[in-house]
């Protein structure tokens, strides 16, 4: 059992990247993970890969947002950080919304009507709080 648990752990040498970090400490931050060989050297026949960090606060505390950018430079990354950042908030508010969707009509509590708990703001005014969100 330990060896299958430790074979889900290992690293693949072939698929590593450095990564750098670029904040403008207020919006949010954008990565860049350069591909690299095991030795550490620069793997030229692998792209650079820039991913965008952001945060949403939310009744519950803050909901961290992650994206790639499709760029190939770390100043075209942060011409596009505002167009990427957006669309994943889109995303992942719609999912939030579907989550709370199916959660209001899968808990049934006796003596509380069809909805439940969900119904009531366990869920419905916890997450998403009824639009509560503030970007950060």
């Amino acid at each position: 059992m330990a060896a299958d648990a430790t074979s889900e752990f290992q690293i693949d040498s072939e698929q590593l990247y450095q990564e750098e970090v670029f904040t403008d400490r207020r919006v949010g931050s954008i990565l860049r993970l350069t591909p690299v060989r095991s030795d550490g050297t620069r793997d030229t026949g692998r792209a650079v890969v820039f991913l965008g960090q952001t945060q949403v606060l939310t009744q519950a505390g803050a909901l961290p947002i992650n994206f790639e950018i499709k760029a190939d430079t770390l100043e075209q990354a942060t011409e596009q950080f505002d167009r990427g950042a957006e669309k994943a908030v889109d995303e992942t508010l719609e999912q939030l919304k579907q989550l709370q969707r199916e959660a209001a009509s899968s808990i049934v509590v006796p003596g509380s009507g069809a909805g439940g708990a969900a119904s009531q703001g366990a869920l419905g005014g916890g997450i998403l709080g009824g639009g509560g969100i503030k970007r950060r």
